[in-house]
């Protein structure tokens, strides 16, 4: 995907003024509240006429207020999952999948409803009211209604936003297997840092209408790791498992990892805070946490008064993080030698 964007709008007293060129297919929005993330989605998608500028996807040409073009919503090829599902209450789960399907030309049906709702496991769901569905049921066919209308561009707005955690965990798999699986090129609108990390490779950052920078998700979580309560969330995809007493042991790299056998077994994706490494000069001689780590320092993040520790474990990379006493009684150095011991239970499945 293509997607060359100049657009200018004023809002009341709210002005939305932003140029760009994005390619890829995983693309993050990210700011806060009021940053104008949810103004782009309605320009993009047509919902909204900007005042001036250009829209033009892969070549083709959206909107050009110089040439007085602006195709209506429709004809754009560019489908909208907002953070509230929108589903039609008069229609069952399948006619609401269908909807827009069957309007498309026999050209254009790129995808079967049954592949759709075997990816996002709502085969039993196809002939029930949407009255009678979950907050995470009622997103999933929201995203299959979207998948199934063949769009060139596919805007998932806040889609996660209504839902509490427990059903954020549930979903977020699916929206990563779906998206995968498709491959239909994709903006991702949040305000969550975590959300952009699982499903986007480059972020564009809007503040007060405008396009601050573009970055990648990682490199974000890094720059705000002093500003999160919980310091900086590591990813650990994490092998097959096996029983070690009442704990289950994971393989990572060529190396280990202890957990909570709370956590179910097989293979995924799991957080570690950076709180939850404790850092030590020397091997310590005993101590409870149930993995120990030796490990080289390969980067110091100063973070207001702490400091983030980047070390290479065999190959995989963590991140730590200590006060800045710490670090300097540590002797903390790039290229020198620590110990990271993680306690069985800091872990917490992702994916």
């Amino acid at each position: 995907m293509h997607l060359d964007v100049d657009l200018h709008m004023r809002l009341g007293s709210f002005e939305f003024a932003a140029a760009f060129s994005v390619e890829g297919r995983r693309t993050g929005i990210f700011g806060p509240s009021g940053s104008g993330k949810s103004t782009l989605v309605n320009l993009l998608a047509g919902l909204l006429p900007p005042d001036e500028g250009l829209i033009r996807l892969d070549g083709r040409v959206l909107h050009d207020s110089r040439s007085q073009i602006s195709l209506p919503p429709e004809q754009r090829r560019v489908a909208v999952v907002f953070q509230h599902a929108h589903l039609f209450p008069h229609l069952n789960v399948r006619r609401n999948l269908l909807y827009g399907h069957r309007r498309l030309p026999l050209q254009r049906r790129k995808l079967a409803l049954a592949d759709v709702a075997s990816a996002l496991d709502i085969e039993h769901l196809l002939s029930r009211s949407v009255a009678a569905l979950s907050g995470g049921e009622r997103q999933r066919i929201a995203l299959g209604r979207a998948l199934l209308a063949a769009p060139d561009l596919l805007i998932l707005d806040e889609p996660l936003s209504a839902l509490d955690h427990g059903l954020k965990e549930q979903i977020i798999p699916f929206l990563r297997k779906t998206l995968r699986r498709f491959d239909i090129p994709y903006l991702y609108i949040s305000h969550s840092l975590s959300e952009m990390r699982l499903l986007t490779d480059r972020v564009l950052v809007f503040k007060n209408g405008r396009l601050k920078t573009t970055s990648d998700a990682e490199s974000m979580a890094r720059e705000r790791l002093a500003h999160c309560e919980s310091g900086y969330l590591n990813h650990l995809q994490l092998g097959a498992s096996r029983e070690v007493g009442d704990l289950l042991a994971y393989r990572w790299g060529t190396t280990e990892l202890i957990v909570s056998s709370k956590e179910s077994s097989g293979s995924g994706l799991f957080g570690l805070a950076s709180k939850d490494i404790l850092l030590f000069k020397r091997h310590p001689q005993a101590l409870s946490a149930r993995n120990l780590l030796e490990a080289t320092l390969v980067e110091l993040i100063p973070c207001n008064g702490n400091v983030g520790v980047v070390l290479d474990c065999g190959g995989q990379r963590l991140v730590a993080q200590v006060v800045r006493e710490a670090a300097a009684e540590l002797e903390l150095k790039e290229g020198g030698k620590v110990f990271a011991a993680i306690k069985a239970a800091a872990f917490r499945r992702l994916l």
